[in-house]
């Protein structure tokens, strides 16, 4: 039981109380005075009943206006909410004492480094966080907070990491400890975004954490702000429609449509007059219909896949680029637009147009302001930021806690190939949060295609000779290393082989400067 005791600022009425309980024999095991006015009192083995005929003697004390029940002590209460905020803060936080022992972690820490609260405590912090000397630190003369980068489970974060002060009884301050507040690269891009934010889209909603991304970004940001044609080049889930979206939105064309077609996904005849619409008497039909280029008039149309364009419309789409007129199926009257085009795909078109299956005019026109999305196994800076994410996001559907990732959760993640990309990570995210048991995911609850981080991955149905697979793989790399070896010389030197021999490799895949960005 807990009594909360309203009384006055008088000298010696605390001892007034004390003399009741030990006249009636009653075990006190807590008491804690208030600055304003009150007096708490904590008896765990007694039962309200046994102690109600004290009260109205404690009332009588000179100075005493009531007593009654409380649920809490003070500190009890502190405590109790201290550890909830501590539980449901998603950042990492430690406690240390003076000599940089652990005294208190949050569930971040515990879930992150997959052990007990009891199995943290006393622990250097030194052996947990690297790359700041917390003992040399406290043991400055005037010790200022810091703001440092250091590492946590072999991730980067930002830490926050503050002294803790205690009154002495002289007057002065010494030093209790520490407490530090671990911010990942992923959370701090949240915060600044959420600063910066001027709507609820633009490239906000990509994860750019790698380098790569962020190059990326820098360069969509300055397409946006032009009206030229966009090619969006990478692997099928990358995130090539939400860049093309983004570049959408940082437009001047922000407030117009934004429409899209996908030139995989319907025949020819559908597809064109999906595009350009028919006329009167087309098809049988009495009215004229219009079709995606004059409806997203003033804004942006995006063809998804355009290396699956026929070459009748790929005719047409280059006359619209050129001249920004058409004519409807069926019309003879022109059309002029207005519409900025972004295109995607996931194929070489210079090698398509070396094949004669995509014209070379139109590639060139489409190719002047290109980017090529790096697939996800590339950008692995990204993967646990996605990641978490989609945690965040799927479990808000589910009507659940967003859970954390473990280390094994965390580990497997990064070295898993990851095939279908940024689309195969959230599928299996939602996957694991409808599916999952606790409050955190492990490597268990990641359910994906078998691939070991020492081999590259190869689809299942994959077709084609040993020979074949050996000229896609050497293709691919001449690609990847040509921008920074842009010469046979010093190509043939990087990988070891004579000048003729590379010049010759480079001349039959068709990899030269107007094929590759440089």
């Amino acid at each position: 039981m807990r009594l909360e005791i309203t009384c006055q600022d008088r000298l010696g009425i605390a001892q007034d109380i004390l003399d009741i309980l030990v006249r009636h024999e009653i075990d006190l095991k807590g008491i804690e005075i208030d600055k304003v006015g009150k007096i708490y009192l904590y008896f765990p083995n007694i039962e309200f009943a046994e102690f109600q005929h004290l009260m109205p003697e404690i009332r009588r004390i000179d100075g005493i206006s009531d007593v009654k029940t409380t649920p809490y002590m003070p500190n009890e209460r502190e405590k109790h909410q201290l550890a909830t905020l501590l539980q449901t803060l998603p950042d990492p936080v430690f406690s240390i004492d003076p000599k940089g022992r652990v005294v208190l972690v949050n569930e971040a820490v515990i879930s992150g480094l997959e052990t007990s609260a009891e199995q943290i405590k006393g622990q250097e912090i030194n052996e947990l966080v690297k790359g700041f000397n917390f003992n040399r630190w406290m043991d400055q003369n005037d010790i200022q907070a810091q703001t440092h980068k250091v590492q946590f489970i072999e991730q980067d974060y930002i830490a926050d990491i503050m002294p803790v002060m205690v009154a002495d009884v002289e007057g002065g301050n010494i030093l209790a400890g520490a407490v530090l507040v671990l911010k990942s690269e992923y959370r701090l891009g949240q915060q600044i975004n959420a600063f910066n934010q001027t709507d609820g889209e633009s490239f906000s909603r990509i994860q750019a954490n790698s380098q790569s991304m962020k190059k990326i970004i820098r360069e969509a940001r300055k397409m946006a702000e032009l009206d030229a044609p966009i090619l969006i080049i990478g692997e099928t889930g990358t995130g090539k429609e939400l860049l093309a979206r983004s570049c959408h939105l940082a437009s001047r064309r922000a407030e117009q449509a934004f429409l899209a077609l996908n030139c995989a996904s319907l025949p020819d005849n559908v597809a064109e007059t999906e595009l350009f619409g028919y006329g009167p008497g087309a098809f049988g039909q009495s009215e004229s219909k219009t079709g995606l280029f004059e409806q997203a008039q003033g804004g942006t149309l995006f063809l998804d896949e355009v290396g699956d364009m026929s070459a009748q419309l790929q005719a047409k789409l280059l006359r619209v680029l050129h001249d920004g007129s058409f004519r409807r199926v069926g019309d003879a009257k022109e059309v002029s637009v207005d519409v900025r085009i972004i295109c995607t795909t996931h194929k070489d078109l210079n090698k398509m147009v070396q094949d004669g299956l995509f014209r070379e005019d139109l590639f060139y026109r489409l190719n002047v302001m290109s980017m090529t999305i790096p697939p996800l196994r590339e950008r692995k800076q990204d993967i646990v930021p996605l990641a978490e994410r989609f945690v965040k996001q799927h479990s808000s559907k589910v009507g659940c806690r967003a859970p954390k990732l473990n280390r094994s959760c965390v580990e497997y993640l990064q070295s898993y190939p990851w095939p279908g990309n940024v689309r195969q990570l959230e599928n299996a995210m939602y996957r694991a949060v409808s599916l999952m048991e606790g409050s955190e995911l492990t490597k268990d609850n990641i359910q994906l295609p078998g691939a070991t981080s020492n081999m590259s991955y190869f689809a299942e149905e994959f077709e084609g000779s040993l020979d074949d697979a050996v000229k896609n793989f050497e293709k691919d790399l001449l690609r990847r290393l040509y921008p920074a070896h842009p010469s046979t010389r010093q190509l043939a030197r990087k990988l070891g082989l004579s000048h003729t021999a590379i010049a010759n490799k480079l001349r039959d895949y068709g990899i030269n400067k107007k094929s590759v960005k440089l």
